[in-house]
C-alpha cells in the first residue's frame, strides 16, 4: 500500500487547524498538528513531513522565526505560508527568505489543494534536477575518461589544471578522438559546471544563419524573423560556449567573434544596443589553425586569442594501449547481457589503424554486440569489409584529411552509400557529410 504524504500544519487556530486538517485527510494525505511554533518544531525533528503548512502570527514564536530555524534543519522541505490579507508583506517576505509559496486566511480548498500539488511537485523538480547535474558531473569527471597512455593522462592533468580557470582552450585532434568529450570534461569540472554548457558545430549551420545562430537576432532582422530570438552566447551566459570545428567559421564571423571575445559583449543581428555575456569559449578543430593563419584563410589575433591554452588529443594509432580498455567499455555500453571479448576479435581490433578513431571503434564494437548471436565476441563478429580494407598500423602514417576520407568512405561503404546512414554511423548532420564528402573529393563512381 502506498504511503501517504505527511504534512505538518503550525498554527495557534484551533478551530482552523480542524477544519483544513479535515480537509487535507480527505485530499489523501496524512496530517500533524501543532498549534504553537516550539511544538512545531519539536515534531519536525521527530519526525521531518514532506510539507509543511505555517502560521506568521503564533503567540509563542513568529513564523519567520520557525521557518528559519526549520530551514536551517532541512533545506528540502516544501513550506507554505498561510497569512491574513494583512500581513501579505510579511509573506512575500517569508518566500523571500525560505518559503515556497503563501497562501491568505481562510483558505479555499481548491486553492489549497493546487498550492500544495504545486509545491510537492516543484520539490520533485529540484531533487531530480540536482540528481541529473550530480550524475553529469560524475559522468565527466576526468578520471573517468579511459586511458592508459601516458601522453592522455598528461593531457587530462593539464586540462583538469586549465578546468579551474577561465581562460580559452583549443582542443585539437583528427575526427573522432573525443574533442568534444574533453570540453564537455573542463566545463563539468569548473567553476561554471552549474550553468549551461552550449555546444555549436559551426559548419553544420548554413552560411546564412551562422551570425543569428551565435548572436542572436531582433523581430524582422531578416525575412522569417518573425520573433525576437537569443543567440548561443545569451544562452550560454554564465556557462561555457563549445565552438566545434572552429577552423569552418568564415573569415567575416571570425572578426566578429574576436570583438566578443574581447568586449564580452554581443550584438543582436538586425539590433542596435549591446548585450553583457559572461561566457567561456572552448573550441576545437581537426584543421591545422596554424596553417590556415599562414594561408590567410583564419585571422591570427583569433586564433591567439583562442589558443591560450592547448590541448591537442592524440589519435587511437598512437596509443594501442587504450583499445582494449575502450572495447571492453563500449561492450558493456551495448552488451545487454554479460559478454566476453575472445583474443582474436581483441587482435583484430588492435592490428587496425584506426582512422576514425575512438567513434569508430564504438560504432564497430556496438555493431558487433548487436549482430552477435554469442555471449561471446570473436574475430567472426567482425564483418571483413569493415577492417580487412583499411590502413593497418604496419602500414605507415596517414595525414588528418586522409584519415577522416577512410572513415567517411568506411562509413558509406557500410551503409551502400547511403548518406544519411553514413551520417547517422559518423554521428553529424547529413549537410555537413556532404559538405567534407564535397571538400574531400569523395564520390561515388
Amino acid at each position: 500500500m502506498k504511503q501517504k504524504l505527511t504534512i505538518l500544519f503550525i498554527d495557534d487556530d484551533e478551530s482552523l487547524t480542524t477544519v483544513v486538517a479535515h480537509q487535507l485527510k480527505g485530499m489523501g494525505y496524512a496530517v500533524e498538528v501543532a498549534n504553537r511554533g516550539a511544538a512545531g518544531l519539536e515534531k519536525f525533528k521527530e519526525s521531518p513531513p514532506d510539507l509543511v503548512l505555517l502560521d506568521l502570527q503564533m503567540p509563542d514564536m513568529h513564523g519567520m522565526e520557525v521557518l528559519k530555524k526549520i530551514r536551517a534543519f532541512n533545506d528540502e522541505v516544501p513550506i507554505i505560508i498561510g497569512t491574513a490579507y494583512g500581513t501579505v508583506d510579511n509573506a512575500v517576505e517569508a518566500c523571500q527568505k525560505g518559503a515556497d509559496d503563501y497562501l491568505t486566511k481562510p483558505f479555499a480548498k481548491e486553492q489549497l489543494r493546487f498550492a500544495l500539488e504545486k509545491a510537492m511537485r516543484l520539490k520533485k523538480l529540484e531533487r531530480e534536477n540536482i540528481r541529473l547535474q550530480s550524475e553529469l558531473q560524475d559522468k565527466y569527471k576526468f578520471g573517468h575518461i579511459l586511458t592508459k597512455n601516458k601522453e592522455m593522462k598528461a593531457l587530462l592533468e593539464l586540462a583538469g589544471r586549465a578546468a579551474r580557470s577561465d581562460a580559452a582552450v583549443l582542443i585539437t585532434g583528427e575526427s573522432g578522438t573525443g574533442k568534444e568529450l574533453m570540453a564537455k570534461a573542463i566545463h563539468h569540472n569548473s567553476p561554471r559546471r552549474d550553468k549551461p554548457f552550449i555546444a555549436v558545430n559551426c559548419p553544420s549551420i548554413p552560411e546564412t544563419l551562422i551570425e543569428s545562430e551565435l548572436f542572436g537576432h531582433e523581430k524582422g532582422a531578416f525575412t522569417g524573423a518573425v520573433a525576437a530570438k537569443p543567440g548561443k552566447f545569451e544562452l550560454a551566459d554564465g556557462g561555457s560556449l563549445f565552438l566545434d570545428e572552429i577552423g569552418d567559421l568564415k573569415f567575416d564571423l571570425q572578426a566578429k567573434l574576436l570583438r566578443v571575445l574581447q568586449e564580452h559583449e554581443i550584438e543582436r543581428v538586425g539590433g542596435t544596443k549591446t548585450i553583457p555575456v559572461d561566457v567561456r569559449v572552448l573550441a576545437a578543430t581537426n584543421q591545422n589553425l596554424g596553417d590556415l593563419v599562414a594561408n590567410g584563410q583564419f585571422r591570427q589575433d583569433l586564433f591567439y586569442r583562442l589558443n591560450v591554452i592547448p590541448i591537442t588529443i592524440p589519435p587511437l594509432r598512437q596509443r594501442p594501449e587504450d583499445i582494449p580498455l575502450l572495447a571492453e567499455h563500449f561492450v558493456k555500453k551495448y552488451a545487454d547481457k554479460p559478454t566476453r571479448i575472445d583474443p582474436e576479435f581483441l587482435k583484430e581490433l588492435m592490428r587496425y589503424n584506426w582512422p576514425g578513431n575512438v567513434r569508430e571503434l564504438e560504432n564497430i564494437v556496438q555493431r558487433a554486440v548487436v549482430l552477435s548471436t554469442s555471449d561471446v565476441l570473436t574475430g567472426d563478429d567482425i564483418p571483413g569489409e569493415q577492417l580487412s580494407h583499411k590502413p593497418h598500423a604496419e602500414g605507415g602514417n596517414v595525414t588528418l584529411a586522409e584519415a577522416e576520407k577512410h572513415a567517411i568512405i568506411d562509413a558509406l561503404n557500410q551503409t551502400k552509400w547511403n548518406q544519411s546512414r553514413a551520417a547517422a554511423i559518423l554521428n553529424i548532420p547529413r549537410h555537413v557529410l556532404i559538405y567534407r564528402m564535397k571538400k574531400l573529393g569523395i564520390h561515388n563512381d
